[in-house]
């Protein structure tokens, strides 16, 4: 498995220029000095946490209340807008196959994870729901979204059922383990929170340090990423070190996915990411590109600062033309913002592959945690 090189420290904001391999073009988000990636293992990994998670997943939503558990089951895809079974794009299933493979770290079988990959996906799909009518997004995965087809308030309630259901899976086993893993995935959850609270007070400040954005995507992102990759071992019986090191592993591997996921809210191509163009810059997000960039002085910089100003101040965004994005997202890119936020993702991967020396795990297991690391840097979508 070829890993990204480990001794680079990210360029510091301001540096222009373009990382290897990478262009203006939309949808292009890293360099061409990507890892070598195992497709066929990491496809078996994801498929392999899908298919036994989403079963006990099905389970729990049944547990809700009509029309609740119609409205997780148009969520996740299950069923479409009028209600037919729909074969929808529930995601790529990371949080599950690292639960699963936290087990096996620790020595249990994979199933022993299932609980626990079932309640990070409950607490998750908690936060897209509510993330997406705060955000106000209209499309997820290619589909309107819950508050778009069933209102604000089935959105609101939905999520606060999956939350619980998360809880309610994981106590349900009754043992000391189980509550061992309650209280991490509840901290998570409560980190998550705070994370998506510092999102939205950010957007309304015209500066926001690169400090308070890697805290806040740290909890937005990284703290549940590193519950996933943690609970399955607790679960296991794991003791606390061992989970604290896959934590490790998890958090840093939550911040090189969000660094991917702010260049995607920018550069991304709609028909990948299922969302609008210059989605991030419509709804005013302080991203890592944007506060890189703005954090490096210059001209680019500071004009991105000037339109940033004015942005803040208008109530007619959604009336701006493509080309006064596009604008913005070229001063970004001509400030540095795009390629710190590149690097900075290679930095938090090896900072993430570098977290499970600590782990005495088998070297299978240790290998498809690196391949589903360089999966997550990688992606496209």
């Amino acid at each position: 498995m070829t890993a990204f090189v480990t001794g680079a420290e990210p360029r510091t904001p301001g540096t222009t220029g373009h990382t290897p391999g990478t262009t203006g073009h939309r949808g292009e988000t890293v360099s061409s000095e990507s890892p070598a990636i195992d497709t066929a293992g990491v496809t078996a990994l994801l498929e392999r946490g899908r298919t036994l998670a989403t079963p006990v997943l099905r389970a729990a939503v049944d547990r809700l209340a009509p029309p609740m558990d119609t409205v997780a089951a148009y969520h996740f895809g299950w069923i479409d807008a009028a209600g037919q079974a729909a074969a929808g794009d529930g995601g790529k299933a990371v949080r599950p196959a690292l639960a699963l493979l936290s087990a096996e770290a620790a020595g249990a079988p994979p199933e022993t994870g299932i609980p626990g990959a079932v309640a990070v996906e409950l607490v998750h799909n908690f936060s897209l729901l509510h993330d997406d009518l705060m955000d106000g997004d209209e499309q997820r995965r290619h589909r309107d979204t819950v508050w778009k087809v069933h209102g604000p308030a089935q959105a609101i309630l939905v999520g606060d059922a999956l939350f619980a259901l998360a809880n309610e899976i994981l106590l349900e086993l009754g043992t000391v383990d189980a509550g061992r893993a309650t209280r991490r995935l509840t901290t998570a959850t409560r980190k998550l929170i705070d994370g998506q609270a510092q999102d939205i007070s950010y957007e309304h400040r015209e500066r926001v340090t690169v400090e308070e954005c890697l805290e806040m995507e740290g909890n937005k992102t990284g703290a549940l990423l590193a519950c996933a990759v943690s609970i399955g071992a607790v679960l296991g019986g794991a003791d606390d070190r061992m989970a604290d090191s896959l934590e490790a592993y998890g958090y840093h591997l939550g911040l090189a996915f969000q660094a991917i996921d702010d260049l995607l809210g920018i550069w991304g191509d709609p028909e990948a990411t299922g969302k609008q163009t210059w989605s991030d810059l419509r709804q005013r997000k302080k991203s890592l590109p944007v506060v890189a960039a703005l954090a490096a002085g210059g001209h680019a910089s500071d004009r991105l600062a000037e339109l940033l100003a004015a942005d803040a101040k208008s109530t007619d965004l959604d009336n701006f033309d493509e080309q006064a994005f596009a604008n913005r997202a070229a001063l970004i890119e001509e400030a540095g913002g795009r390629e710190w936020t590149s690097q900075e993702a290679r930095r938090q991967h090896a900072t993430a592959v570098g977290a499970l020396d600590g782990v005495d795990m088998p070297p299978r297991v240790r290998e498809q945690l690196v391949a589903l690391a360089d999966f997550v840097v990688v992606r496209q979508r």
